[in-house]
């Protein structure tokens, strides 16, 4: 492979993941009782124990990432951790509704299509009158707010009596600027950078790098959705609301110290030189160096007003990891000194403060009056753990609290 092919192969990955798992995913996913095809999407329901139908229905919305859901993986990826949910659900003779998207990274608009039809055809196909329990995962928490919020705005009655998410960015998720500027870097069209750059990343990153005008601020696409959103009530007021954090609720998160480098690569054959550092407050912040060679090319990427996110508590994602494998499948030589950072702080999974500021960000919220949070109770991870891992705290916890 020469230099520049090289170069342009570097952004064949994406970041996001379904739901997340430390350990390989075994298990083998059993065939659904029923599939259905939905606007934008598709359904797998797996019935409750000594279920013949649709009883008591618990609906679970699919996460972000480029291209379509896969229910099968999204189902080993809920059953093959530490927890096994969805065991747990049907054994407790709830029906597992897991909804997909026929494509992750669209508009949250277009999604929501999908789960406003999941949500109807269970009620119609539900035996009894048992009333729903409907959430996702990362953005499909997400989803899943928007719909409820708008049925009831236009009157129609969702039978829902819980709502939950599971480490949804509420108020935003970040990924570095750096990376973000480096997927329109690749000399070449690539799945990263379509992924950075998607309907559902502008709409859900608390900040967006417009590869267009090299800026960094909201996207247009977020205001207007956090616009649409608004429109039909901000949240859901019908259903109790839930969440839980995979990030801490202490005020610590990763050891990820600011400004110091989180990545680089020091070879000569692959973006030699290019470097990434962790977020540090200030005016015009390097956050990152990047170079080619072919077509040659240097761009030095500043950031201004953003609080130190990299080491927030919060659920988190390896996105200096996954890069540094690409980087090293294409012939570089890498030094990798922070693989993993926060994705969707805690604030933001919990729905108690904003981003914007350090006191908020990196705020004690298990100290904090609980009715800060827009939310009726929450739960915040006691370590961190990776974005959407089923830990067993958190899984029990949840289903602990669901309606029957």
């Amino acid at each position: 492979m020469s230099g520049q092919q090289a170069e342009q192969s570097v952004g064949e990955f994406s970041i996001g993941g379904s739901i997340h798992a430390r350990a390989p995913i075994t298990v083998p996913a059993p065939p659904p009782d029923e599939e259905w095809d939905l606007p934008n999407g598709i359904a797998h329901v797996h019935y409750g124990e000594g279920n013949a139908g649709i009883r008591r229905p618990v609906l679970l919305a699919d996460g972000f990432n480029l291209g379509p859901s896969d229910l099968e993986r999204l189902f080993r990826g809920l059953d093959g951790g530490e927890y096994t949910l969805l065991t747990h659900l049907r054994r407790s003779g709830r029906d597992v509704v897991l909804i997909g998207f026929g494509e992750r990274s669209a508009s949250l608009l277009d999604n929501a299509k999908t789960v406003t039809a999941a949500i109807q055809r269970t009620i119609g196909e539900r035996l009894g009158n048992t009333p729903l329990t409907v959430g996702g995962f990362s953005m499909g928490g997400i989803v899943a707010r928007y719909v409820l919020a708008k049925l009831e705005a236009q009157g129609i009655d969702h039978q829902t009596a819980l709502y939950f998410s599971y480490d949804s960015p509420h108020r935003g998720a970040v990924v570095p600027i750096g990376l973000q500027a480096f997927s329109s870097f690749i000399p070449s069209a690539n799945g990263f950078a379509q992924q950075m750059d998607s309907p559902a990343a502008r709409e859900m990153l608390w900040r967006h790098y417009d590869p267009e005008t090299g800026t960094v601020g909201v996207a247009p696409e977020r205001e207007k959705f956090l616009a649409e959103l608004r429109h039909v009530g901000f949240w859901p007021q019908r259903p109790r609301l839930l969440a839980v954090a995979n990030g801490r609720g202490d005020g610590r998160g990763p050891a990820v110290p600011p400004g110091q480098v989180a990545l680089a690569s020091v070879g000569e054959r692959v973006c030699p030189g290019t470097t990434f550092y962790t977020q540090s407050e200030g005016h015009e912040v390097v956050v990152a160096e990047l170079k080619r060679l072919l077509p040659a090319a240097e761009k030095t990427v500043t950031t201004s007003g953003l609080p130190e996110l990299d080491g927030a508590p919060g659920g988190t994602l390896a996105p200096y990891g996954i890069l540094a494998a690409a980087l090293e499948r294409s012939g570089a030589e890498v030094e990798l000194h922070h693989a993993e950072v926060c994705f969707v702080p805690t604030v933001s999974a919990v729905a108690i403060r904003d981003i914007d500021q350090p006191d908020d960000l990196y705020a004690d919220v298990d100290g904090l009056p609980p009715g800060e949070s827009d939310l009726d109770e929450f739960l915040c991870s006691s370590r961190t753990t990776a974005h959407t891992e089923i830990t067993e705290q958190l899984g029990s916890w949840l289903l602990d609290r669901l309606p029957y």
